[in-house]
């Protein structure tokens, strides 16, 4: 049920409609000696995240308790404000496909309208789309976007962009001659390796992508391999993997990136068993033409009234097959709703401190890690709210231990990358309480000695 607060106002007016004066009038059915005058024996309020981590601390009593997680790689846990779940919750918003008829479609435009400001507002470029399915199709929606544009034979992918990004793009890409390749990490700092890139660029790239924070959680600082990047012609592709990395650090656009795409799950969107999720991309003005998807746009009609259309469709559902410009067919525009309402109600400040929070909580959770005995940290470029830490123990014993307790550490990158071996890939967010990052130091003291 849902809880609607009532002002005095409100309850002056109930009463004054059922001709009563005061709420004493209202109970005075009830006799005097079986009322209840003493206060509630109750605890002290409690904020609403507090709130929902008493009810998830209460559900560990359960049979099957759920695990301590300190997994991320391209999926979030963030606090969701329950704010968003009442409002996207609305019939009017659950119910609607698609706005194929702008007359009867204003409240769904409008909201892919601000949707659309606020990723150019994150990514400090001037145009985005209706998102995409998520952050994967969405690098290699760019890819695409950059060889339409480009039209050479190489693109180069960093190798520290997320391994599911780089399998879609090399999917995708498959038919077309286009050949991916690679450029190395800083063994030391996880960053892109700049002398790699520089041998592998020349003229025939299409575009460089990079992905920051990459997957080790590293910031990267894009600037110079975009200037390289540029200098031979080439795009420059941002991929953000944790949106709300952009609350905090400088926009894609600030730093030369022509095409920014990436993840929006964690705005307002909950992990939920991997989807659906939220793809974005944006892009300079002068690419508009290129970009996949719809565009929805502010217009005024006959009387002067603001309203809204779709402005540009370029997909394969709208014009013919061979002008288009992807085969997406959807907007995503429930989840892309979601994202509208987390950062239209936390605002600039409260994204800032949010992201702020994050990179607080990592660098806390980090310093304490690497005071265990036999973990060290295996990158020292600085980090959002994931990094890389390397065991003298094998890897798998000291995970299945720490299941054992009820934690699940965190995401081994052997498989991904063999030259990590024993190395150990741990999120820490805002959910992470001071209390949690501890049970996870103390555990695996435990396991390791």
């Amino acid at each position: 049920m849902s809880y609607i607060p009532l002002s005095k106002k409100d309850i002056e007016e109930m009463l004054r409609r059922i001709g009563l004066s005061n709420l004493e009038e209202l109970f005075a059915c009830i006799p005097q000696e079986i009322r209840m005058s003493d206060p509630l024996d109750l605890p002290a309020p409690l904020s609403e995240s507090e709130l929902l981590e008493y009810f998830e601390n209460l559900s560990q009593k359960n049979l099957y308790p759920k695990f301590l997680s300190f997994l991320g790689a391209g999926a979030y846990p963030h606090t969701i404000p329950t704010v968003v779940d009442y409002l996207s919750s609305r019939g009017e918003f659950v119910t609607p496909y698609t706005p194929y008829q702008p007359e009867v479609s204003q409240g769904t435009l409008q909201i892919i309208f601000e949707y659309q400001t606020l990723i150019c507002q994150l990514t400090g470029l001037e145009i985005a789309n209706a998102s995409l399915y998520e952050g994967a199709t969405a690098a290699a929606e760019a890819v695409l976007m950059a060889q339409r544009i480009k039209n050479k034979s190489r693109i180069l992918v960093a190798r520290s962009l997320h391994p599911q990004y780089r399998q879609v793009i090399s999917t995708y890409v498959r038919n077309l001659g286009l050949k991916v390749e690679e450029v190395a990490f800083d063994s030391k700092s996880g960053r892109l390796n700049l002398d790699d890139l520089k041998k592998r660029l020349d003229g025939d790239v299409t575009a460089l992508v990079v992905q920051t924070p990459n997957f080790f959680g590293v910031i990267e600082e894009p600037g110079e391999a975009f200037a390289l990047a540029h200098e031979k012609g080439a795009l420059r592709v941002a991929v953000i993997a944790e949106g709300l990395s952009l609350g905090l650090l400088e926009p894609p656009g600030s730093y030369g990136a022509d095409i920014a795409c990436g993840e929006g799950q964690s705005f307002g969107l909950p992990l939920a068993f991997g989807g659906p999720y939220l793809g974005f991309i944006a892009c300079r003005e002068s690419f508009l033409r290129q970009l996949p998807g719809r565009i929805a746009g502010q217009t005024r009609d006959a009387e002067g009234r603001i309203g809204y259309v779709l402005t540009l469709s370029t997909r394969e559902q709208h014009i013919r097959r061979e002008k288009a410009t992807s085969n997406i067919c959807t907007n995503q525009a429930w989840c892309a709703l979601r994202a509208t309402i987390f950062l239209e109600t936390l605002g600039p400040k409260g994204l800032r401190e949010l992201a702020y929070y994050n990179l607080q909580k990592a660098n806390y959770a980090l310093e304490n890690l690497v005071a265990v005995q036999g973990i060290k940290r295996r990158f020292d470029g600085p980090i959002f709210n994931e990094f890389v830490l390397e065991l003298n123990s094998p890897l798998s014993k000291i995970m299945a231990a720490l299941m054992e307790k009820g934690i699940l550490a965190g995401y081994p990158l052997e498989k991904d990358y063999p030259e990590l071996k024993n190395c150990l890939l741990v999120c820490v967010t805002e959910t992470h309480s001071r209390e949690k990052i501890e049970a996870l130091v103390n555990s695996f003291k435990e396991v390791i000695s």
